[in-house]
């Protein structure tokens, strides 16, 4: 493997098909395409069908609880779209878009890996086609609207500055935003009060375009953003200050899906790119729905662990989008189970029967999590040289103990070639006719219980603990009326727990819940478990460091 070609001497070797060509596997006329030059567009909403939906299957990946080492889950997912297309299958992938910050922090490109990669690999990880600006815009103009409307005497809704909840945006890992002081210098520059930065998938706006199902439903969410309160206690939201359609006219291009391709040729749709740490973590309903309406198997991904991506794709996107999973994929490695069973990452690569059997519990539970939504996964095994047969042999057995069938991927060397195995189980699955999807709680449960539900049952916890900050925020929140929408917890995604130190399966533990915010436009609570991050910082050496473009306009160093 020490010769084997970076993701991005991949991609570029690659031959890249006009996008017109790609469209023609889903039936898509060539009209229909907004174009982003030849290998990039835009899909109309036209093309969903409500009726077709009914007969196409959802695919989500998942995974354990990311390590160091590293999983895999778009490499998984864009390597299963090919293998499934390989076995005779009408697939497309329906994936997140990336963010810039992670990829000029320490994550580099995240358009998959090897020989599973969606292209033109470049664009899609820079700026692709502007959507991640739409939405930094229409969510700074609300800002500028915010401290336009305190400035000025006319036509003033006698907002209370200090208690602004919403903050700007920007695509950029810059810790240094955090917490600054604005409207300094005068009295021509704004009233000075405090704000922030979050990083743009953590914008509100991006959760609201991730839930909207058409323009007026976008343009309804929008103006129900909580902005903060008046002096005499009255909350304020978007349409108080008109906001919803000039913030919607700036997103009228970034509703609608991308369509790109795989290596190989096929068809994936990418939009919308949320975390999943502090946000739902799943690309668009309406891209969900257009897969589904465009194909037979739509492979979609949910970002981090089982424990967040996947109980915030079932719990909320489901219950928003109505859609129902016919099978769940997750994704592990034999280096991330060493992890999980106390290898240090200097031995990640050594072979350690007892260590992948201890590590095991991290994977074993996200099996029992995902029967608790009425679905026995199937998991992935995502290849890796130093992997070992034994290794690998165990996992299996120890799946099968569970009734869950555990495929080795190889679609990070072989594409589709690689994950046919994987393919073949994954239409097992499904057309057993035994995975019933049920959402894990009643969104008419009351806050407490929604949350007591998920720690207790999916994290393992014995119990929840609120701080008399938390507790203050739960009346505020029934006082608002928002005690019917689900909750999207935010906690780190190392760990089962709160505490991300506790790898593995941890038991004998509670979660705290810090405090609350809500998203009120989303549709959705947060409660905020530990000290959760909006912004990141950039590591001692960034990614962008080694990242280069020579003068035909060449990049490498990407991934």
């Amino acid at each position: 493997m020490s010769n084997f070609p970076s993701d991005i001497e991949i991609a570029q070797a690659a031959q890249i098909k006009h996008i017109k060509t790609i469209a023609q596997k889903l039936n898509i006329e060539e009209d229909d395409l907004y174009y982003f030059g030849k290998h990039k567009a835009k899909l109309p909403l036209t093309l969903i069908n409500e009726e077709k939906i009914k007969n196409a299957h959802l695919v989500l990946v998942t995974a354990i609880n990311p390590t160091p080492a590293g999983e895999g889950k778009t490499t998984v997912s864009v390597g299963l779209t090919d293998g499934l297309n390989k076995i005779g299958k009408k697939a497309v992938a329906v994936l997140r878009e990336p963010s810039l910050g992670p990829v000029f922090g320490i994550k580099g490109g995240a358009a998959g890996g090897g020989y599973s990669q969606v292209i033109p690999m470049e664009d899609i990880n820079l700026h692709f086609t502007g959507d991640f600006s739409a939405i930094e815009k229409a969510n700074n103009l609300l800002s500028a609207l915010i401290d336009n409307n305190i400035q000025n005497k006319q036509n003033n809704l006698n907002i209370d500055p200090r208690t602004i909840k919403w903050k700007r945006v920007i695509d950029m890992n810059d810790r240094a935003l955090r917490q600054i002081t604005i409207g300094l210098g005068g009295t021509l520059n704004g009233i000075p009060r405090e704000d922030g930065f979050n990083i743009t998938p953590a914008s509100e706006v991006m959760a609201i375009l991730c839930m909207s199902k058409d323009i007026e439903d976008l343009k309804k969410r929008l103006g129900n953003i909580f902005v903060g309160y008046t002096f005499d206690k009255k909350p304020i939201f978007a349409h108080d200050l008109k906001a919803e359609n000039a913030m919607a006219i700036l997103l009228k291009d970034a509703i609608h899906p991308n369509l790109v391709q795989t290596l190989e040729g096929n068809p994936a749709i990418l939009h919308g790119g949320p975390f999943a740490n502090i946000a739902q973590g799943t690309n668009t309903i309406l891209a969900t729905k257009m897969g589904l309406s465009l194909a037979d198997y739509v492979v979609t991904e949910a970002g981090f662990g089982a424990d967040l991506g996947a109980e915030k794709f079932m719990n909320i996107k489901c219950g928003y989008g109505n859609l129902k999973p016919s099978t769940i994929v997750i994704v592990a490695t034999i280096r991330a189970l060493r992890h999980h069973g106390g290898a240090k990452k200097e031995e990640y690569n050594t072979a350690s029967i007892e260590r992948v059997s201890n590590g095991f519990q991290n994977l074993e539970k996200h099996i029992e999590n995902c029967k608790k939504f009425g679905i026995t996964p199937v998991v992935a095994i995502n290849h890796f040289p130093s992997d070992t047969e034994e290794e690998i042999n165990l996992v299996k057995e120890l799946c099968n103990t569970h009734n869950v069938k555990a495929i080795v991927s190889y679609g990070f060397t072989k594409g589709g070639e690689g994950t046919m195995n994987l393919a073949t189980a994954v239409c097992e699955s499904i057309e057993q006719g035994t995975n019933k999807f049920k959402p894990l709680y009643d969104w008419d449960l009351s806050i407490e219980a929604k949350i007591e539900k998920i720690a207790t049952e999916i994290y393992g916890a014995d119990g929840v603990d609120y701080s008399s900050k938390a507790k203050n925020q739960i009346k505020t929140i029934n006082d608002l009326g928002y005690q019917g929408f689900p909750v999207c917890m935010a906690k780190t995604q190392k760990s089962l727990s709160d505490t991300e130190t506790k790898i593995g399966r941890p038991t004998n533990f509670r979660v705290t819940v810090r405090e609350f915010e809500f998203a009120a436009g989303a549709g959705f609570i947060i409660p905020i478990l530990g000290d959760m991050m909006r912004m990141p910082g950039l590591p001692v050496i960034p990614a962008s460091e080694h990242m280069f473009i020579d003068n035909n306009g060449k990049i490498s160093g990407l991934s």
